[in-house]
Order: C-alpha cells, then sequence, then structure tokens
C-alpha cells in the first residue's frame, strides 16, 4: 500500500470512528440523558459559584479606593500620641480628619429617637467615590452651612424633611439633606445605627465623648500616584500596632474583603462540589451498565474485523462528545444562574456587583464536563478491550484480570482528580486531603454494607419463606447482580444529601437567634458612674425593672507571663494571637458565673481577700490566643495602673447568647474605685414602651447609648433568612443532582432484570408476582443504601460540628422521618415504573425489542 494509500485510510479510519460514535448515541439517547443530566447540574453549580466569586473579587478590587474614600488611613480608639503624630506628620499630614461614635440622637418636634453612628468630618473626605444626598447640593454645602446628612431611611421612616433639625448630645442641627451612601459605611451596620454626617467642629461641644466612650479617631491620606502602598504598610503599620493606632491602605482592605466573603464562597464551593461529585457518580453508574448493554453489539463489530483499540474509541469518542455538550449546557446555565447571586446578597455585599463572564471559568466549565466524564467512564470502558466475538453467542464476563492494572490506574487518576478539584475550591491542602480520604473511607464503608449483605443472605438464607419474598433476595446476588453498584450510587447520593441537611442546619442553628424568655431587650451603654442610680429610677418609673447594672473597666494587656506585649509584639516567632497584645478590653467584676459560662479548668474566685496577685477568670478563647492557662501571671495597663494577676479559672462562653459576656472577669474588691462606666439592661414589652423610654432617657442623659436588641434582631433575623434561603437553595440544587442519580442508577438496572422478568414469565409466573419480587428487592437495595448513608451522614457532620464550625452537632430527625422514605419510596417507583412495560409485554415481543 502506498504512503499516499496509507494516510487516507487513517483519515478514513477516524472519520468512521465518529460516524459510528455519533450514529449508536443517536440510537442510545434516551438512555444517555440522565447521564448528561448529571454533568449539566454539577457544571452549572461550580460555574455559577465560580464565575460570581470572581465577579466579587474583581469589583472589591475596582471599587476599593471607593469603598474606603482614600488610598489609606490611619485610626485609633483613642486620641493619638506624639508617635502617631510625627509619622503623619512625616507622611504630609492627614488630608482629612474623622470622630466617630454611636449615640443616640432625638429630633425636636418630632416623635421618636434613633441610634446613630455620628461621623464628624473635615476636609475634602471622600477623595474617592462620593457622598450621595438628596439633593444633591447636600454633600457640598453641609460643611459650610454648619448641617447635618441624615441616612434618607431614617429620614423617611420619621417623617423628617431637609429643614427639620437633629439633637446629638448638646448639639442641635438643621438636616441638610438625605444621606443614600457614603464610603466607610456598611450595609449592615447601617441598618442597626444608621449614619449621620456632621462638620467635625460640632463633636466637641456635643459633650459626648467621655470615659467609657467607644470613640473611632480616623485620619484619611490621598497618597501620591508613585508611592508604594504595600511598602508603607509593611514599614509603618507594625510601628503604629505598638502605639495602639493601625494603617489600612485601599489594598489591604481589598484583601481583607475578599477573604471575608470568599469565605463565604468557600461553603457555596463545597456545595457546588458535591453536586458534581454527585454528577460523577451518576455518569459511572450510568456508563458502567450503558456498556454491560453494549456488550453484545461490541462483539459483533469485532467479528466483523473491528479491533479492541477501535471498539473502545468508539465508545470514548461517544463519551467525551455528550461531555462537551454536557459541559456547554452546564456553562450556559451557571452564567445564567449567576445573575441570581447580587439580587439574592444584595444586603450582605459592599459593593454593586457588574456581572460579568469569566471565560476561564466558562473554558474550566466546558473542559470540566469533557474531562469528568471521559474519567468516570473509563473503568467501565476498559471492559470493552476485552469483550470476545463469541460474545455474539453467548454471555460472558469480560476477562477482567487483564483489566486489574488499568483499572487501578484509572481509580488513582479519579481520586487525583477530586484531590486537584477540591484543592481548587478549597485552596487548603489540608482540607482537600481529608475530604478525598472521608469519599474513599465512606464508598468502601458502603461496599462492605452491600457485600456484608449479600454474605448474610447466602449464609443465612430463610429458605422457609415463601416464593415471592425468596426469590426477591436470590435476585441481589444473581449473575451480573447490581446490588453492589445500586447500594454505593444510592448510599453515596443519601450519604452527601444528608450531610448537605445536617451542615446546613448546623450553620442557621448556630445562628439562630431565638430570644429567650428572661433576656433583656434593650441595653443601655455608656452610663456614666455617678448617673446609674438616676438612671435607673428613669427605667423604674416606666414601670420596668432593671435587669444587669454591669460595671466596665477598660484595659490592655501590659505582660504574658512576665514578657512585656511590646517584646511579644516585635517577636516574629511568636505565636500569641496580635488582637491580645492590641485590644483594649472592656472588663467586669463579679462574684459568681453567669448564665452564658461553664467553668472549664481551675477554680472560680468571686472576690479578692487577698493582697498581692489577683486572681482572675478568662474565656477560653482568650487563653487560646494569649497561649496561657491556669496559673500563668498576666499583667493589665488600667489607664495607667499596672495590676498583676493571675489566671484562676477559665471558662467556655456561649457568645451567641444575647447578653453581654466578657473575656476577663475580675472579682469583687478589685477594680471598684478604677475609672468605669456602667451597662444597664432592661426588658420592654413592645414598641410604645420602648419609644416612651428612650425618649425620656435621650431627654435626660444626652450620652447615652440605647441599643434595642428588637430592632437589633429584626435586622439580622433577615440579613439570616437570605443566607439560609441562599443555602437552602444550593442544597436543593445537590438534592436534585442525587434525585437525578438515583434515578439514573435505579433505571438503568432495568435491563438487568428483563432476562429475569420474561424467564418467570415463561415458566408460568403472573405479572403481580413479578410486580411483588421486584418491589421487595428495590425496598432492600432502598433500606440498606439510604439507611447506611445516613447513618455515615451522621459521623461526618459530628465531625464537621467539632472540627470546622466548633459547635455540638445535634441531629434532626427529618432525615430519617423524611429523607429515608422518602429515597426508598424513589428507589421503588422508578424501579416499577421502569418494569411496567416488561411486565405488560408478551415474552417474545420483549425479548426481540431488548435483546435484538
Amino acid at each position: 500500500m502506498s504512503r499516499t494509500n496509507y494516510k487516507s485510510t487513517k483519515k478514513a479510519g477516524f472519520s468512521w470512528l465518529l460516524k459510528m460514535a455519533i450514529r449508536d448515541g443517536k440510537a442510545s439517547s434516551k438512555k444517555l440523558v440522565l447521564f448528561m443530566a448529571s454533568i449539566v447540574l454539577g457544571i452549572a453549580a461550580v460555574v455559577s459559584i465560580q464565575s460570581f466569586s470572581n465577579n466579587l473579587k474583581e469589583n472589591i478590587a475596582l471599587q476599593s479606593k471607593s469603598l474606603m474614600g482614600a488610598d489609606y488611613i490611619i485610626d485609633s480608639d483613642k486620641p493619638v500620641n506624639e508617635r502617631v503624630t510625627f509619622i503623619m506628620d512625616s507622611l504630609g499630614g492627614s488630608d482629612a480628619e474623622e470622630i466617630s461614635f454611636a449615640s443616640m440622637a432625638a429630633f425636636p418636634g418630632k416623635q421618636g429617637t434613633k441610634l446613630v453612628r455620628v461621623r464628624g468630618i473635615k476636609g475634602g473626605f471622600p477623595f474617592y467615590g462620593e457622598m450621595e444626598t438628596d439633593p444633591v447640593s447636600a454633600a457640598n454645602e453641609y460643611q459650610e452651612n454648619g448641617a447635618a446628612l441624615l441616612d434618607a431611611t431614617v429620614m423617611l421612616q420619621l417623617g423628617i424633611e431637609p429643614g427639620d433639625s437633629i439633637k446629638i448630645g448638646n448639639v442641635v442641627l438643621p438636616v441638610a439633606g438625605a444621606l443614600k451612601a457614603v464610603p466607610g459605611s456598611s450595609s449592615i451596620f447601617s441598618s442597626i445605627a444608621p449614619p449621620v454626617v456632621i462638620p467635625y467642629r460640632y463633636i466637641e461641644e456635643s459633650g459626648l465623648v467621655q470615659v467609657g466612650s467607644r470613640i473611632g479617631y480616623n485620619y484619611y491620606f490621598k497618597a501620591d500616584p508613585k508611592m508604594d502602598l504595600e511598602k508603607l504598610d509593611k514599614e509603618i503599620d507594625p510601628i503604629l500596632d505598638n502605639n495602639d493606632a493601625d494603617l489600612d491602605t485601599h489594598l489591604s482592605t481589598s484583601e481583607r474583603m475578599g477573604r471575608r466573603y470568599e469565605n463565604f464562597g468557600k461553603f457555596l464551593n463545597l456545595v457546588a462540589f458535591i453536586a458534581l461529585l454527585l454528577g460523577c457518580v451518576g455518569i459511572a453508574s450510568a456508563i458502567h451498565i450503558y456498556i454491560k448493554e453494549k456488550l453484545r453489539a461490541i462483539a459483533v463489530l469485532k467479528c466483523l474485523g473491528a479491533s479492541k483499540k477501535q471498539t473502545f474509541s468508539i465508545y470514548l469518542i461517544q463519551i467525551a462528545i455528550i461531555g462537551l455538550i454536557g459541559g456547554i449546557v452546564g456553562t450556559v446555565l451557571g452564567l445564567f444562574l449567576q445573575q441570581l447571586f447580587p439580587f439574592i446578597l444584595q444586603d450582605l455585599l459592599p459593593i454593586n456587583i457588574e456581572i460579568s463572564f469569566d471565560f476561564r471559568v466558562m473554558a474550566i466549565g466546558v473542559l470540566l464536563g469533557i474531562l469528568m466524564s471521559v474519567l468516570f467512564a473509563l473503568y467501565p470502558l476498559i471492559g470493552t478491550l476485552y469483550v470476545s466475538p463469541l460474545q455474539t453467542l453467548r454471555v460472558q464476563d469480560s476477562e477482567r484480570s487483564k483489566s486489574v492494572k488499568a483499572g487501578i490506574l484509572v481509580i488513582g487518576a479519579i481520586f487525583i482528580f477530586i484531590f486537584l478539584f477540591a484543592f481548587w475550591l478549597l485552596e487548603d491542602w489540608k482540607y482537600s486531603i481529608f475530604f478525598v480520604l472521608g469519599i474513599i473511607i465512606t464508598f468502601s464503608l458502603l461496599a462492605g454494607v452491600a457485600n456484608l449483605f449479600m454474605k448474610a443472605i447466602k449464609r443465612y438464607f430463610p429458605s422457609s419463606w415463601g416464593f415471592i419474598p425468596r426469590q426477591s433476595l436470590l435476585n441481589l446476588f444473581r449473575p451480573q447482580n447490581q446490588t453492589l453498584i445500586l447500594v454505593l450510587a444510592i448510599g453515596i447520593g443519601t450519604f452527601l444529601i444528608s450531610t448537605l441537611f445536617f451542615t446546613k442546619d448546623l450553620l442557621l442553628a448556630q445562628a439562630s437567634l431565638d430570644e429567650q424568655a428572661e433576656s433583656p431587650n434593650m441595653i443601655l451603654l455608656d452610663v456614666q458612674s455617678e448617673q446609674q442610680l438616676a438612671v435607673a429610677n428613669t427605667i423604674n418609673s416606666q414601670n420596668l425593672p432593671v435587669l444587669e447594672n454591669i460595671p466596665i473597666v477598660s484595659m490592655r494587656v501590659e505582660s504574658l507571663k512576665g514578657r512585656p506585649a511590646s517584646e511579644i509584639r516585635e517577636d516574629t516567632t511568636s505565636n500569641v494571637n496580635g488582637w491580645i497584645l492590641h485590644h483594649e478590653f472592656r472588663t467586669t467584676y463579679r462574684d459568681s458565673l453567669i448564665s452564658s459560662e461553664v467553668l472549664e479548668a481551675g477554680e472560680w474566685i468571686g472576690s479578692n481577700s487577698e493582697n498581692g496577685t489577683i486572681p482572675i477568670s478568662i474565656s477560653d478563647n482568650f487563653a487560646e490566643d494569649a497561649k496561657v492557662t491556669v496559673g500563668d501571671k498576666v499583667s493589665f495597663n488600667v489607664q495607667g495602673v499596672l495590676l498583676d494577676t493571675e489566671i484562676a479559672s477559665i471558662r467556655q462562653v456561649d457568645w451567641s447568647r444575647m447578653q453581654l459576656n466578657f473575656s476577663i472577669v475580675f472579682p469583687t474588691g478589685v477594680l471598684e474605685e478604677a475609672p468605669q462606666f456602667r451597662v444597664l439592661t432592661t426588658k420592654v414589652p413592645d414598641d410604645e414602651n420602648s419609644a416612651s423610654l428612650q425618649k425620656e432617657l435621650v431627654k435626660n442623659f444626652p450620652n447615652l447609648t440605647i441599643i434595642d436588641l428588637r430592632q437589633v434582631l429584626d435586622v439580622i433575623e433577615k440579613i439570616l433568612a437570605k443566607i439560609s434561603w441562599l443555602i437552602n437553595f444550593m442544597a436543593f440544587f445537590s438534592i436534585l443532582t442525587g434525585i437525578i442519580v438515583l434515578i439514573g442508577a435505579v433505571r438503568t438496572s432495568k435491563y438487568q432484570r428483563i432476562r429475569e422478568s420474561v424467564l418467570l414469565r415463561t415458566l408460568g409466573a403472573k405479572s403481580e408476582q413479578i410486580l411483588k419480587i421486584l418491589a421487595l428487592e428495590y425496598l432492600y437495595l432502598g433500606i440498606l443504601g439510604a439507611l447506611s448513608g445516613i447513618l455515615l451522614s451522621l459521623i461526618s457532620s459530628q465531625l464537621l460540628g467539632y472540627f470546622v464550625f466548633e459547635t455540638t452537632f445535634i441531629p434532626s430527625w427529618i432525615p430519617f422521618l423524611v429523607l429515608l422514605p422518602g429515597i426508598i419510596l424513589l428507589v421503588m417507583g422508578i424501579g416499577l415504573g421502569n418494569s411496567l412495560g416488561v411486565i405488560k409485554s408478551p415474552p417474545l415481543e420483549v425479548l426481540r425489542k431488548e435483546l435484538g
């Protein structure tokens, strides 16, 4: 044969393979619909979340200056010292300044008061972005006119118009206009304490900067375009940290915000990965049965002269084409789903998201469709290499021994794919390894359960049972049975779905804010010591109780275990968490534990009866981050006075409880004479009593900050409702994929039961008997797979609760009461529905139709 003819033969050979793949695929299109659906849903989940996450990162990076309003900020929670002032002067001085704090605002001539975030601004802030006001001119004129800009929502709620007045402490200012947006304010916090912008010069006049007040001092800078902000942050920030100040550039803010929302995205990625993994299980299950059905056709092709490489290539090309189509459809669906995310999460995001198509993610989605299809179909496809032409005459198993090595390589490649994909999504190799190990263990346990079940039936076969139950049990270990495959498919699907359900409940229960009957729902902050009696009398005069009167003393850590905090800060090898060394702690003193605390270690000492070292109690998170334990020494700086203490006990604190909790608690007899302020709490029954009390308190004590927890709960519950909706949506997405996997696994199994059904009918069995046999068989498979999956998910959820979410896992009965019977009924319904056509038709017709 000439070289030319040889080349044309090779081209014709590939063309023939492609035609055969397409021709055979068209003939089997109905059987491959569910296979493609598994690919489509898995790809759609991954593409939608990945594309949205990338869009979010890009938008945060582009809008970081507008979010901050400056190139960088130096901030502190107290007036800066000489060292910080010198550093700012060396940088050219700040271009704008701000003092901010939370306060109650009253509105003369109007009913109602409101907790607001007062922002006193001096200079041309913001330098990027803008204050959005109505009228527009108010943003440029409020400084000159000595007026306030008030949150637009508050104005609408309280019926305030431009020209009305607002009273903040001792200052009364006209409202220049409605404030719609301002850099530096988050939508979540603004819902609780809406912003009020006033000229800087009125802050001191308000009289609200007092002992115990939480004041923020911000200095805004506009940088030279050539300035290296990363270098500035690296060199200056450590110095500022040692002087109770901090430097934030718009770049670091962008990275921090990106990480914050990236963590949220990681959970969604994990959910999407579950959907994708379920799709992979569906592919493996469907192709395993599909190839078994094609063994006779493959044998015929080999009789006609096709090589084993050609028959293998036909179905490999066919699977790759289906994967390509599934990847394209899944990517398009994912891009459509991506459009919904900004509407769902608009109140949780700090910026307006402009959705764009990420071509990298789109390409990955399409390639992923091909890769997962081919990879998870390779193991059953290997069997085509060893099909004998004799199978045109009789059914025989392929020579599996020859494909063991190839099978191990394929399985290894599958787990490498799962690991790499998990690492791409989670960006943590440890989590990725544990994830893969968890999958291997789960598959192994489910396979072990199925094998033990079949061996137990063989060993303890109930010979005394009737024909129908005996035959249904015999079907579970007949030649070419699918017990192992179906138990794996049903079990892994149930396992992933119920784990997702338990995890969803774990997250939502951890964030729940159920109000307790005796808990306070109003907190009064910044009560000066000399005011506490008068404030308490005002509360009592409204026929309301004073539930708590808590002293608060501010202090900082001076040394840990005899080592100065300044030295630990400079030690790059120290593993003490930075917040321990920089944080100004609000501490209290009392003689007993409260309901949100449990003693974990040491002895609780309620009063200080000795001179010398003072016994204190610390929270477990403080102990962990400060690397201290019972008996260690800690020194505190209380506004210039050093207190030497010894850790007497460690408490486990439930920070989710809606009450005041503290990292550090002193005994009585130590801090009574220290500079302090008080926090009082009460419980108001309704809006009318709340408004009346707040009005009276703001009138007599303008320095107080009043937090109505009912308003806070309402805002947070709305946010949680959105998060819950999104989690439920993604859970449903994965559950839908799992159901499709079950449908595919059970539906394709009908072709293995045709011979038995035809044989039984030929021997005289009635249709009713065959239906009962099949119903019992699917019942056994459903119970075995679903129950195994749910029990394994209990273990996985317990591990997730302990290691990841650090909370106690309390299992719900819903998977047992709803998911277990639901999946069993689904398996039985699909199985019987697929078998009805076989049972109703004459045996000869069925054989001709199904077996060719």
